[in-house]
C-alpha cells in the first residue's frame, strides 16, 4: 500500500497503453526512425499521456541517464517566468553527458502555464538543439499559444471506453488478490467507472482508497460514493423527489446537509438524473448549457454554494408538474 497503484501498474511499453491506437502507432514510427520532433499530447485526464511520454524518454535514455537527461515537471505548479529563465534554460544549455544523447523535457498540465511564460518557453523551444526534445501534456490545446503548437507534432488522446477501464481494474484486483463480494462486483466496478469520469488514474486511486479504508469486505457502495465526494443513493433520491415537487427550500436543505461536498461531482450527478425529470427537450438543452456555465464559474473560484443554489432553482423552474 506504500506505493500508489497508478505507479505500480503504470504502462511500461507502448503495447500497455489502452485505446490510443492512432497516436501510439504514429509515435512508434517516430521512435523507430529516431526522428523525434517536439510534441504535444492533448486529451482528457487519465488517458495515458504522461505514461506515453515516459515510455518515449526511457526508450532513448539509459537508466543512469534518467536523472540527468530527463526533466519532468507539473507545469501548473512550477513553470513561472523565473523558472523558465533559470532552471529550464540551464537544463537545456547544460553540456550533454555523452555526444549525441538526447534530453527530454516533459511538461504536464502545460495548458495552465500563463501566456507570458509560454512566450518565454517558445523562445527556448526555438533555440534548442536537435538533442533537446520537449513533450507538452495538456487537457485543452486551445490554451497553448499558436507559436508553440506550430513547432510541435500534436497527438490527440481519446477518452477511454468503460469496458477498457473496468478490464484494467479487474486486472489489478486479480494481481492484488482482492476479494470483492460476487453479488456486488458488477455494481462496484460500474460505480468506480462513474466516479472516475473516464479517468483511469482516478479509478485506480479510488480502488486503492477503498482497500486502504477496508471497505471491500463488507462492501458498501454508498460509502465509496460519499468518500469520493458524491451523493449516496438515498440522498440523491431524496433530492430528486423534492425537485420533482418544485420544493426549492427542501432541496437547499438537502444540499446544505452534505458533509463532504465536491461541487463538480455534485453537478455531474445532477446532470445524470436530468432525463428522469419532466423537462421539455428545448429546456433540457438550455439547462445543460447553463450547467456548463455553472461548472466553469466554480472552476474559476466562484462561491460553490451560491452557484449550486442557483442551479437547483433553475432546474425547478424548468420542471413541469
Amino acid at each position: 500500500m506504500e506505493i500508489p497503484w497508478v505507479e505500480t501498474y503504470r504502462p511500461k511499453t507502448f503495447n500497455d497503453i489502452v485505446s490510443q491506437n492512432i497516436a501510439i502507432n504514429n509515435l512508434k514510427e517516430f521512435v523507430r526512425n529516431r526522428n523525434m520532433p517536439h510534441m504535444i499530447f492533448t486529451g482528457p485526464a487519465g488517458t495515458g499521456k504522461t505514461s506515453t511520454a515516459l515510455i518515449i524518454a526511457k526508450h532513448f535514455l539509459k537508466e543512469e541517464e534518467l536523472d540527468t537527461n530527463l526533466l519532468e515537471l507539473n507545469a501548473s505548479d512550477t513553470v513561472r517566468i523565473d523558472f523558465v529563465r533559470n532552471v529550464l534554460k540551464n537544463f537545456v544549455n547544460q553540456s550533454l553527458i555523452k555526444n549525441g544523447s538526447l534530453k527530454f523535457v516533459i511538461l504536464d498540465e502545460a495548458d495552465n502555464i500563463p501566456g507570458t511564460v509560454q512566450q518565454a518557453l517558445r523562445r527556448i523551444i526555438e533555440k534548442t538543439s536537435n538533442n533537446i526534445k520537449f513533450i507538452l501534456l495538456c487537457n485543452y490545446i486551445n490554451r497553448i499559444i499558436d507559436p508553440i503548437i506550430s513547432r510541435c507534432a500534436v497527438f490527440r488522446f481519446v477518452s477511454l471506453p468503460k469496458e477498457k477501464i473496468i478490464d484494467r481494474l479487474k486486472y489489478i484486483v486479480t494481481k492484488e488478490k482482492l476479494k470483492i463480494p460476487s453479488d456486488k462486483s458488477e455494481q462496484f466496478f460500474n460505480h468506480l467507472f462513474f466516479i472516475s469520469g473516464g479517468d483511469l488514474r482516478k479509478a485506480i486511486n479510488t480502488l486503492q482508497m477503498a482497500v486502504a479504508l477496508e471497505l471491500l469486505e463488507n462492501l458498501d457502495i454508498n460509502e465509496i460514493l460519499r468518500i469520493s465526494g458524491f451523493l449516496d443513493e438515498k440522498t440523491l433520491n431524496s433530492l430528486i423527489s423534492v425537485l420533482k415537487k418544485k420544493d426549492f427550500m427542501s432541496s437547499k436543505e438537502i444540499f446544505d446537509s452534505i458533509e463532504i461536498l465536491d461541487s463538480r461531482n455534485f453537478i455531474r450527478q445532477i446532470s445524470e438524473v436530468l432525463p428522469s425529470l419532466k423537462i421539455e427537450p428545448i429546456n433540457l438543452v438550455n439547462l445543460k448549457t447553463y450547467i456548463g456555465e455553472i461548472d466553469y464559474r466554480i472552476s474559476q473560484g466562484a462561491d460553490e454554494k451560491m452557484q449550486i443554489s442557483a442551479l437547483l432553482a433553475t432546474i425547478i423552474e424548468y420542471i413541469q408538474i
